[in-house]
């Protein structure tokens, strides 16, 4: 069986959305690599007006998805061993080794929050994971959930065909990607750096390893606070090699 994406929604109609396009809508559709299902919550409601939702306990505005509906969803498709993945702003933050954890698994369930929320009971009685994909509320999980299928469909054997393109990906080893160039050489007066140009292969990874931990320690010191290179305190190893770097590329 291929790895599946289960989604809980009461919009499936959102759904493949980006998924369904590029190398990893083909690797769906027509190398069955992967396969997406979604499952309309609305449809586990009891209530004959299709209510699935209630005001929260102890007052306050918005409503609150009923824990029974959304087991009732959750119970009729999940399967043994699968990570359970609930979208949420107060989730703990998604990353790349939580994402390659969860791509081990033979598929993965998500469940898309509206409203104010779900019931707390049916996260704890169900063990969901609770995932935050950024800083930020949205309207809804559909969204959030798009982009933890990607970055798991992503690392399938075979869906974007060149392995070896992974391993220098920002934060597979703690630090961010390095900037990238193509043709035209010139652009608008800006030129592909020099070194990128030499044919040089021992400097044009020098070059790279620079710009990773350069782009890393000024967008994210957190990353770099915890990198390796970091060995001694008030240690900058990238400083002169940058220096040096731009020397190369005049």
């Amino acid at each position: 069986m291929p790895f599946t994406a289960t989604v809980l929604t009461m919009f499936p109609e959102a759904f493949p959305g980006p998924l369904g396009v590029s190398l990893i809508g083909s690797a769906w559709r027509e190398r069955n690599l992967w396969s997406l299902e979604t499952v309309d919550i609305r449809a586990f409601s009891e209530d004959k007006r299709g209510f699935l939702d209630d005001t929260p306990a102890g007052g306050g505005p918005g409503a609150v998805l009923k824990a029974d509906v959304v087991a009732r969803a959750l119970d009729s498709v999940s399967g043994p061993g699968r990570p359970l993945l609930y979208m949420s702003a107060r989730g703990r933050p998604l990353t790349q080794a939580r994402v390659k954890d969860w791509a081990k698994a033979d598929g993965i369930t998500v469940l898309c929050g509206r409203f104010e929320g779900v019931d707390q009971r049916v996260l704890d009685a169900r063990g969901f994971e609770e995932v935050a994909v950024g800083d930020a509320v949205l309207a809804g999980g559909e969204a959030a959930a798009m982009v933890v299928i990607e970055a798991c469909v992503r690392l399938i054997p075979g869906v974007l065909g060149q392995a070896e393109s992974l391993s220098s990906e920002s934060f597979e080893d703690g630090l961010l990607e390095h900037p990238q160039y193509t043709r035209p050489r010139t652009f608008e007066g800006l030129e592909i750096p020099g070194v990128l140009l030499s044919g040089d292969h021992k400097k044009v990874a020098q070059w790279r390893q620079v710009q990773r931990e350069e782009t890393t320690r000024a967008r994210r010191p957190d990353l770099w606070a915890a990198h390796p290179a970091q060995t001694t305190a008030g240690h900058e190893p990238a400083k002169s090699q940058v220096k040096s770097a731009k020397l190369e590329e005049k």
